[in-house]
């Protein structure tokens, strides 16, 4: 994808108990608004039927994704905000160094677990699984942190060793198309705060071992469990995951 940063299938990983996540069912990516009619032609062959949009309104309404004439997927979005800004561009207002920006990273991994409209949008992406034929497709602006998570809490569910959801995470930091999202991005951020070094900017736009582990240990300290997690607050519960299981994994 020209247009359309961090886009990927995020199956093809094995499971503990030696089965493999079917591919050309799992999409994950950032926002479309810069998808270049190459892009939405390529989209088109996917066969992808729902779209989980986990950007809030005002994120959708600055950025609204490019479709193609013959898209007909389902998009399911929150009515309201998910957060009070993109989690990249969430630095504040003072001129971050490269330290001050991973710490404020960390602080939205630390948050996202309490933030009741990502549980609703996690929620809603399980069911869209378990319930909805063809492929989907999971993005947010940057295609991730929020996606990021939800990607990683599905090849929990279906069973993929810690070690690849971490490989898969951290793909994203050699995502082609990382000047998409700087583009995207920076200007806004510079216009307010000045320009940023290399550091800053690399702790920002793409993603460490530390902030899904700092995501992961946060659910563990309040719920006991990332499976706990997973029940209580985003209800997949063993029926589902035996479905999801089926549906997924060959």
């Amino acid at each position: 994808m020209q247009g359309i940063h961090n886009f990927r299938d995020y199956g093809g990983y094995e499971t503990r108990d030696g089965g493999r996540v079917r591919t050309g069912l799992l999409f994950r990516s950032g926002q479309h608004v810069e998808a270049e009619d190459a892009d939405l032609e390529a989209l088109d062959t996917l066969d992808i039927r729902t779209v989980i949009d986990l950007r809030g309104q005002s994120e959708r309404e600055r950025n609204p994704c490019r479709r193609s004439d013959g898209f007909d997927a389902e998009v399911l979005m929150h009515p309201g905000e998910t957060t009070s800004s993109p989690p990249h561009e969430d630095v504040g207002d003072t001129m971050p160094t490269g330290e001050y920006a991973r710490q404020r990273m960390i602080a939205v991994y630390t948050r996202m677990p309490v933030n009741d409209a990502m549980i609703s949008m996690f929620g809603r992406y399980f069911k869209a699984l378990d319930e909805r034929d063809g492929g989907s497709l999971v993005h947010c602006f940057a295609g991730k942190d929020r996606t990021g998570i939800a990607a990683s809490m599905l090849l929990h569910v279906l069973d993929v060793p810690f070690d690849l959801i971490e490989r898969e995470f951290l793909l994203t930091n050699h995502a082609p198309s990382v000047e998409v999202l700087k583009r995207q991005s920076l200007p806004g951020i510079e216009a307010r705060l000045g320009k940023l070094d290399e550091e800053s900017v690399r702790n920002l736009m793409g993603v460490r071992s530390e902030y899904l582990s700092t995501y992961l240990d946060a659910v563990t300290a309040s719920h006991g469990s990332f499976d706990a997690y997973l029940e209580q607050e985003i209800g997949v519960d063993d029926a589902m995951r035996a479905r999801l299981k089926a549906r997924f994994v060959e």
